[in-house]
């Protein structure tokens, strides 16, 4: 029995018609989703699919920005989307040219990601530990002892797929942070890190 194969033509007309309904059809719902949630931009963002956005605090977009929220666009991802949260004092800030696919960025102080960042399908950037590490403070309700610190993400860093990274961490310039890492330290510009708790693996010889 033939191997079934779909016919190339076909094929390209349904990703014109998938492009022109994403592009075109769709944009009035992404330009009130971004208006609705108070989301301040440079240029408007790519948005792939609709990423689920909670802005109690600021959230600025850069130029050139991708956001990729739904399996189609990015399979890595697995059935993730895109999520943007902030709590009242948190804010999100995106440099320029960055991609974000299928991750999640809950902000509850400051989290910033400068130009040129790629950000993996299911990746985690998290500046809480959303819970009070004490249990008589954390059955306390609302749980008010929750300790946060900024994240920084340097130009060109690249985070990998499902990797997590906790409060207080700088991830450097250009570095590299293997799929599935959670980062407990801060990282050096033009390095590797992986595994659980993430660790150096080598650096980065420049290619200039």
């Amino acid at each position: 029995m033939s191997n079934y194969r779909p016919n190339r033509i076909a094929k390209k007309i349904v990703k014109t018609v998938r492009s022109v309904i994403d592009k075109q059809l769709l944009f009035p719902y992404k330009l009130f989703l971004l208006w609705l949630n108070n989301v301040h931009y440079k240029q408007f963002p790519a948005l792939h699919g609709f990423p689920t956005i909670v802005n109690s605090g600021t959230i600025h977009l850069g130029k050139g920005v991708s956001i990729t929220a739904k399996m189609r666009n990015n399979i890595v991802g697995g059935s993730s989307t895109t999520a943007l949260a902030t709590g009242k004092n948190g804010k999100i800030t995106v440099g320029n040219n960055v991609g974000i696919s299928n991750a999640t960025i809950f902000s509850l102080e400051q989290i910033v990601i400068e130009d040129d960042v790629l950000i993996g399908g299911g990746a985690q950037i998290y500046d809480s530990d959303f819970h009070s590490i004490e249990y008589t403070k954390r059955m306390e309700r609302p749980d008010t002892n929750i300790r946060t610190a900024p994240v920084y993400i340097g130009q060109g860093a690249f985070i990998g797929t499902s990797a997590i990274i906790m409060k207080g961490i700088k991830i450097g310039e250009r570095s590299v942070v293997a799929a599935g890492s959670v980062v407990t330290k801060s990282i050096p510009p033009d390095e590797i890190w992986g595994g659980n708790p993430a660790k150096f693996i080598k650096k980065i010889e420049s290619s200039q």
